[in-house]
């Protein structure tokens, strides 16, 4: 799986934390979308923001550190630009990356979120409605190496809860 990181999985450091075995694979964009401080990092409607591309099979990991079973953050997988993406850089129509989004009430973040439901229900409504696309800077593939691959020995049980987020 691949996933569009801008906060603290941007950091080697903290990903060995999470996982046992991860890449990134090069520097992305996400358009429709923009970053907002708050606890932790979040994103609301709008903009763009700067992020990494991170490659793992370990969706159950990350689930757990951004407290997707808590409704802390949720997963929603966002078109690529183009159709490009893949672990080793395939292309072809329908190419997606995950990206966790926090529910702004719960981080202390300023942002809103059209419509109706639940925050999950809203963040996916304006990504699948939306003009929201995750692309590489430089227009090439997310199958790029840029700077970390292998694996370490972690403790995956961390998550945001260790750092008194409820």
């Amino acid at each position: 799986m691949e996933v569009f990181v801008y906060g603290t999985l941007t950091d080697p450091d903290r990903a060995a934390s999470v996982l046992d075995s991860f890449a990134y694979r090069g520097p992305a964009t996400l358009d429709g979308l923009h970053r907002v401080d708050g606890e932790y990092p979040t994103m609301a409607p709008g903009g763009s923001v700067d992020g990494r591309i991170l490659a793992t099979g370990e969706v159950a990991a990350l689930d757990r550190y951004e407290g997707v079973e808590r409704g802390l953050y949720v997963r929603v997988s966002v078109p690529v630009a183009g159709g490009e993406g893949g672990v080793d850089g395939e292309s072809g129509c329908g190419a997606t990356v995950e990206t966790y989004v926090g529910d702004p009430d719960r981080l202390d973040a300023p942002a809103e979120w059209p419509g109706e439901g639940s925050f999950a229900e809203r963040v996916v409504r304006y990504v699948e409605t939306g003009d929201v696309t995750a692309s590489h800077p430089e227009g090439g593939t997310f199958g790029e190496f840029d700077g970390y691959e292998g694996t370490v020995d972690t403790d995956v049980a961390t998550d945001h809860d260790d750092w008194s987020v409820e």
